[in-house]
């Protein structure tokens, strides 16, 4: 049982310094260097295999499974435009880490807190929290989005955007905000999301949910285009990007101290 804590401490103080690392380089820039992953990965793998060799080599088969289901969650996240490469970069490296709870010594505050699955499958209860919170954020973007609309006394949703589906006004209302097409161009993170059609006669605007970062400038010089000629008004739709590898490190931590946020709430309600 010792050797089962020692292994897990270092896993987990691993992982921690390296998605620490990560995190503030996604806030900072946006960007995590493929040199992080290269390091965590090769370190992380070594120290699971010879945790399992030595310890409990039946559990490799288990191994494999936890892996191969997280890699496959995260490849479907990235190609879906669910996560970035950091992000599921991330969340594969972290199954190499940690594919079981570290239940082998007392880090848990609350007892019994993790769904079977993830006992099995720990990155899914990291995955799950950093989704909780993620869509935290949401509701306070949809407050502050009310707010707006209140204070500036202007429709949220103006000219062609008023037809766009319901749905796509939802996921706007919950990962984006009004802002300037000058502060767009000032904030190189900011993403718009929203287009116009510059061969339309009307100028027609629609919604873009899923914001791609090869495409930001030629749409910025379309919407900077559109407000100077006064086609638009001068506030757009657009989204800072979640820094996902922040809700990623604080599921994490949440799930180290008090397991999977979703099976406690579920249990809760259920009781």
């Amino acid at each position: 049982m010792e050797e089962l804590a020692i292994f897990s401490i270092a896993q987990v103080a691993l992982t921690l310094v390296i998605l620490t690392y990560a995190s503030w380089r996604d806030y900072k820039t946006r960007e995590v260097s493929n040199r992080v992953w290269a390091i965590y990965a090769p370190i992380a793998l070594s120290i699971s295999l010879i945790e399992i060799i030595t310890v409990d080599s039946s559990k490799l088969m288990l191994f494999g499974v936890s892996v191969g289901i997280t890699v496959g969650i995260a490849f479907l996240l990235f190609y879906s435009g669910g996560f970035g490469g950091a992000d599921s970069k991330a969340l594969m490296c972290l199954s190499l880490s940690l594919p079981f709870a570290p239940t082998t010594f007392s880090l848990f505050l609350i007892s019994d807190n993790i769904s079977p699955i993830s006992q099995y499958i720990f990155p899914i209860t990291v995955f799950s929290n950093a989704v909780l919170f993620a869509a935290a954020s949401g509701v306070f973007l949809i407050f502050r989005n009310v707010f707006w609309h209140r204070i500036n006394h202007k429709k949220m949703f103006a000219g062609a955007l008023s037809q766009e589906a319901s749905w796509k006004k939802f996921l706007v209302l919950i990962t984006g905000y009004k802002v300037t097409v000058g502060k767009l161009k000032e904030k190189w993170h900011v993403f718009p999301m929203e287009d116009v059609d510059e061969h339309d006669e009307k100028l027609g605007r629609k919604l873009v949910v899923i914001p791609r970062e090869e495409d930001r400038n030629a749409i910025v010089d379309r919407l900077s285009v559109a407000v100077d000629s006064k086609k638009i008004d001068g506030y757009v739709w657009a989204t800072p990007g979640l820094p996902m590898l922040i809700f990623i490190t604080a599921g994490l931590i949440v799930a180290l101290l008090f397991g999977d946020i979703v099976w406690l709430l579920a249990r809760f309600l259920l009781h």
